[in-house]
């Protein structure tokens, strides 16, 4: 049969299933004119993971793009601004006379029409690769706000993103679905989902005899996979041979100083088993270790956080999250299609966790048929896009351990073991030793991490990439200089016209943004 497809439930309340339900409502309907009926199934008895506080700069067009209000949501959600993504210790073990640091910027590095890259690679003994192609970094080290009060909505003097309470986000998010997308909310808790005859999905029942029937299904119901796992028995492929980190452990730590200044980046430290994430937002902090169990133990990982936050930490209870990380063997099967956690996890290393969502709702937007007769292919390209694309978030997360020069633990020894990293990455960092990574080693618009994200971590940690026998491709050494010196100088001036970041946040609750 070929019958339309109107009706969309989405099982799951959290922040992944209530983006997902905007993205969707605002894609699919024409302002008014709800052809396709988006419904939210949330069950009441199952809390939120409510860890992902990090977004990437795509967060700003998603919001925008679903009408939300930037004012409104920094005043609702305790949201800060993010610029960066500051790594400490992850290339050497810190002693008392060193410690390493670097920064993957949001502001995409080369100026307009000329890359700065490879005459920083043949004489990098000045500054970091960060501050050769980006003013972002002091800005971010001298804890300023990438926009002023007076900056239109989603707008910025540099690139950023957010921080955010996930579980304010996900509130923030169902307001605005229900009054201004048309969303419906229900309160349904699934005890079983049956299947028709072929094994699709045909309807979902809850605990009091309830029953939901829909034409497709979406399932962000977090770890458990409610219907793509239990109902539909897809199989998962797991990444832990890969990526080491099978466990987390968090804590909310509250500013002692309310007036103390927060960092506008995420702060990445790492330790002997893993690395601790330190995020600020506007009224505490959200910290938490990511670990391996197979190399130490959850006593010892407490004991790390606790080390890590200091003196707040006494009398806060943490929270310890066990990790499967991997995804499904498929994504979308029959007439549904899993988002979120349901449909697989890596650390939280690179926010991949919220961009995930965001590039999967909108894909799924672009490739859901108006029938059922455009099933089958939408099932097997929205497969075939979302496999690359994990796979791509994968070797991105894996650069970070395996460049690094640790050997202090069996953890990075284990990490840098070119038997626990993936061929395609490494055949690119072979390929980089003697050649400059260029766009047209990320040619399909599906790279989750393009170009610029992979330079700022591979010259963040030191990899080398030897230009000397090709250094007369490069005789525009005048040119690049002039270049630096005028993005310095776009950096002296940004820095007179921008405010700390906590004091512009403080505005903005208070004020405001200008609308104009």
């Amino acid at each position: 049969m070929d019958s339309p497809i109107k009706h969309i439930a989405i099982v799951g309340g959290g922040t992944a299933g209530w983006l997902t339900a905007c993205i969707l409502a605002k894609q699919l309907n024409n302002q008014g004119d709800l052809t396709t009926t988006i419904s939210l199934i949330e069950s009441a008895d199952i809390p939120p993971i409510g860890v992902g506080e990090g977004t990437v700069p795509t967060m700003r067009q998603t919001l925008k793009m679903i009408g939300v209000n930037e004012a409104d949501f920094i005043q609702q959600c305790d949201v800060t601004f993010k610029q960066s993504i500051k790594f400490v210790d992850w290339l050497h073990a810190p002693t008392a006379q060193r410690s390493h640091s670097y920064h993957h910027l949001f502001n995409y590095p080369n100026t307009p029409g000329f890359d700065l890259t490879p005459y920083w690679l043949l004489n990098k003994a000045h500054n970091s690769y960060a501050s050769h192609v980006s003013f972002q970094e002091n800005i971010c080290d001298l804890q300023l706000s990438p926009k002023r009060i007076t900056d239109k909505e989603y707008v910025g003097s540099l690139e950023y993103a957010y921080h955010l309470d996930a579980g304010k986000f996900a509130k923030f998010l169902a307001q605005h679905g229900c009054d201004k997308l048309g969303i419906k909310h229900r309160f349904f808790t699934v005890e079983e989902a049956i299947l028709g005859p072929d094994g699709s999905i045909q309807t979902l029942r809850a605990k009091d005899g309830q029953v939901i029937a829909a034409d497709f299904f979406v399932d962000c119901s977090g770890f458990s996979s409610r219907l793509m796992a239990e109902a539909l028995k897809v199989g998962f492929v797991s990444k832990k041979h890969q990526l080491l980190v099978d466990h987390a452990i968090a804590m909310q730590v509250p500013y002692k100083d309310e007036n103390k200044e927060i960092s506008p980046y995420t702060l990445a430290t790492a330790h002997e088993a893993g690395w601790t994430w330190d995020i600020g937002l506007s009224k505490r902090r959200g910290v938490g270790y990511v670990y391996s169990s197979h190399h130490t133990s959850h006593d010892r990982a407490e004991h790390i956080l606790r080390q890590y936050v200091g003196d707040e930490s006494i009398g806060l209870s943490p929270r310890r999250i066990p990790m499967n990380v991997g995804y499904r063997e498929k994504f979308w099967h029959k007439n549904c299609v899993a988002i979120g956690l349901a449909a697989g996890f890596v650390e939280p290393l690179e926010a991949t966790a919220l961009l995930i969502v965001e590039a999967s709702a909108k894909l799924l937007a672009e490739k859901l048929p108006t029938t059922t007769r455009g099933m089958a292919y939408a099932e097997k390209t929205f497969n075939d896009i979302s496999r690359y694309a994990w796979d791509r978030v994968i070797d991105f997360i894996k650069l970070h351990y395996f460049l690094s020069q640790r050997r202090d633990s069996d953890f990075w020894l284990d990490n840098v073991n070119p038997d626990t990293a993936p061929d395609s990455l490494l055949a690119k960092l072979d390929y980089w030793k003697f050649n400059l990574p260029s766009q047209s080693d990320f040619s399909s618009k599906y790279e989750v991490f393009q170009l610029e994200n992979y330079q700022y971590v591979l010259y963040g940690m030191d990899f080398n990439t030897d230009l000397s026998q090709i250094s007369q491709r490069y005789p525009h050494l005048k040119v690049a200089d002039k270049a630096t010196q005028k993005m310095q100088q776009h950096g002296l001036q940004a820095q007179q016209h921008l405010s700390s970041h906590r004091d512009t946040i403080n505005k903005i609750k208070q004020f405001g943004m200008s609308k104009i």
